[in-house]
């Protein structure tokens, strides 16, 4: 980080009540220019089909126009583009694609605020900020949750979270600690905009458009203050017991001590979240008594694309481990079968990367602790799902025994699975 941003951090750890009322005037060509270094160069392209090569072909003078535009306030935002992503279970997510001077100055926006609201957010809210992954989270909810006071669970999801934001109230939120007008107004204006999904033009009225470089901070900065303070300031000192909380993004775990605490919050909860435009998703939220005692049918807890339950060590003592999520696997499976379906025509050495990139990606992020037989079950499936596509090539003339893919399998060998993440 440059000088000043790290003295806007040092007075926002130092005061917590200060209000920051000018702050645009470091949105400056030199600033802009880096947050256009550190854009994804294979990003796809917005509504004016302009790429990452595009932009740098006269780099100083485009950004010599954006900061005169922004100076000036001539800065005019473009349509998102809108696509649809799986989301699995037969549902889709909108995400919303941003133009190129659009990703620079949310960019070089979000430094600024990012600056000052890492002083303020918790150590327990993991979602979307530097440094912090889902493994710190799932790390942070196994060491809680072993404690033996915690016995009573909130697992809750908010329902369409980051479609459902309240403009007023976030504008509200942002000037207790950013109060600048330039800043404020650029805010505005990007939730204000106009989306494209196909042929059809909407005009956004409320949440934070998924996609877009600011929305993952805003929305943190609205949970922070409707959750994460409500929690600390006003529910813990109430409580008879002690209580933890893990917040990745929208999903968000609470445990307790005892019951008669848990089941206030869990009746409160919902009214909470309602004051702020926001609604407890029913069928993903429960109250439940997650101890190694009570042995209920389905007492687990789902949390960032796992099941946890509670088992036994090697020694024979209590624990809680975790597994691949059942609608993930699924997922997972299907998307892996539909990449090698679809690019079996391909050639041979071509599939094998692509196969070998998705594989390594699911790896990353589900290689944990006690989840080795789901990787296990991800590498052999895999081979399966080749084997089976390689004999439906058109222009073979006989099919692939088992012995012969065992030898196509030593030259395009597949990267075998192992614990990346000890949690």
């Amino acid at each position: 980080m440059t000088t000043t941003i790290v003295q806007i951090a040092e007075k926002a750890q130092k005061n917590p009540e200060l209000v920051f009322n000018s702050i645009a005037h470091l949105l400056t060509p030199k600033m802009l220019k880096k947050s256009f270094d550190i854009l994804r160069k294979d990003a796809a392209k917005g509504i004016d089909g302009v790429s990452y090569a595009d932009y740098s072909k006269n780099l100083d003078s485009n950004i010599w126009q954006l900061h005169h535009d922004l100076k000036n306030r001539s800065y005019k935002v473009q349509p998102l583009k809108r696509v649809w992503i799986d989301k699995g279970n037969n549902k889709k997510r909108p995400i919303g694609i941003s133009s190129i001077q659009d990703k620079i100055v949310q960019r070089a926006v979000t430094t600024l605020l990012n600056a000052i609201y890492e002083q303020d957010f918790y150590d327990f809210s993991y979602g979307f900020r530097e440094k912090r992954n889902p493994h710190q989270a799932l790390k942070y909810f196994w060491k809680q949750g072993m404690k033996k006071n915690i016995n009573w669970f909130i697992n809750a999801d908010i329902k369409g979270c980051f479609d459902n934001f309240d403009h007023q109230i976030l504008r509200d939120i942002l000037r207790k600690r950013v109060n600048d007008g330039c800043i404020n107004w650029l805010i505005d204006i990007w939730m204000k905009t106009q989306i494209i999904d196909g042929s059809q033009m909407s005009t956004n009225s409320e949440g934070t458009p998924q996609g877009g470089i600011i929305s993952p901070l805003l929305a943190n900065i609205y949970l922070h203050e409707t959750i994460d303070k409500w929690i600390i300031e006003q529910i813990k000192p109430l409580l008879k017991g002690d209580i933890f909380i893990v917040r990745f993004a929208d999903d968000f775990i609470i445990g307790l001590e005892y019951q008669q605490d848990a089941e206030k919050l869990y009746e409160v909860l919902p009214k909470r979240l309602e004051k702020y435009g926001l609604d407890l998703s029913v069928e993903k939220s429960r109250l439940q008594n997650f101890v190694p005692q009570n042995k209920e049918h389905n007492n687990t807890i789902d949390f960032l694309g796992f099941t946890h339950y509670w088992s036994k060590t090697r020694k024979g003592k209590d624990t809680i481990k975790k597994k691949t999520r059942r609608k993930s696997k699924h997922r997972i499976l299907k998307a892996l079968y539909l990449l090698i379906k679809t690019n079996r025509h391909l050639k041979v050495v071509v599939q094998f990367q692509e196969i070998k990139r998705k594989l390594i990606s699911y790896y990353q992020y589900y290689a944990v602790s006690d989840n080795y037989p789901f990787l296990k079950m991800l590498y052999y499936r895999t081979r399966l799902f080749w084997f089976k596509m390689l004999n439906r090539r058109g222009g073979r003339k006989k099919s692939f025994t088992i012995s012969e893919f065992k030898k196509f399998m030593c030259k395009f060998a597949l990267p075998k699975p192992r614990i990346l993440h000890v949690i």
